[in-house]
């Protein structure tokens, strides 16, 4: 016998749930025990919105939402963020920084510090704490961010290549600092590959995805 499929509207299909809805105010404590076990064991269905490839560890489980990620949380340093470090009372220490390629700075006195995936109180505690061991009594360190490191984008725009991020922008704002699409270009999907703790992400996402410093978006060639 072959299986049919029954399509129950949606105003029904409320008619017919709330039919058939506990009366918790008359049911004894047996009987909510019982409704308790059931509920429990219903499978949380939860939409996929996006695809993402993930290269290291897995860190995506069966059922997880993948949708593009946001920058959230406090701003993480990393390769290419230029930075000034104040020292009250030395001249000498106080100066521009840029985080290396090992995601380190050299400070004098101290030598390198690593950097990467530091916030900026982060870092000024750790070079308060280096210095306050051996060379400066209670030193008073301030960290701020000059520039951002760069994003890049590839692909069907007009100027592809390296620029400064902008706090706030979006796929759509890095094609227009870009020069804008060229004919050949598609406007409906990009690629975006992103570092996060370590890892590397390919995301596949719209226009309006918020963008992070280091991105590298993709503009894609539309085929018709």
């Amino acid at each position: 016998m072959s299986a049919r499929l029954i399509f129950v509207p949606a105003c029904a299909l409320s008619l017919l749930l709330g039919a058939c809805a506990p009366d918790l105010e008359h049911m004894t404590s047996a009987d909510l025990a019982i409704t308790s076990d059931v509920t429990s064991s219903t499978v949380d269905y939860r939409p996929i919105t996006a695809d993402r490839v993930v290269w290291g560890p897995p860190t995506i489980l069966p059922g997880d939402s993948i949708g593009p990620a946001e920058p959230e949380g406090p701003y993480r340093l990393d390769t290419g963020d230029r930075l000034r470090i104040f020292v009250y009372g030395q001249p000498n220490l106080s100066r521009l920084y840029v985080v290396d390629q090992a995601g380190k700075i050299a400070v004098p006195l101290i030598g390198n510090v690593r950097a990467r995936g530091k916030t900026t109180n982060q870092l000024q505690a750790e070079i308060r704490s280096q210095l306050g061991a051996e060379y400066v009594k209670d030193p008073q360190v301030t960290v701020d961010i000059v520039q951002n490191r760069p994003f890049f984008i590839l692909g069907e725009v007009k100027a592809g290549g390296q620029f400064p991020y902008v706090s706030g922008m979006t796929v759509e704002t890095a094609v227009a600092i870009a020069g804008g699409y060229t004919e050949r270009a598609s406007e409906k999907t990009f690629r975006i590959t992103r570092r996060v703790n370590g890892f590397v992400e390919q995301i596949m996402a719209p226009s309006d995805l918020a963008l992070m410093p280091g991105d590298t978006v993709y503009v894609f060639e539309r085929f018709f």
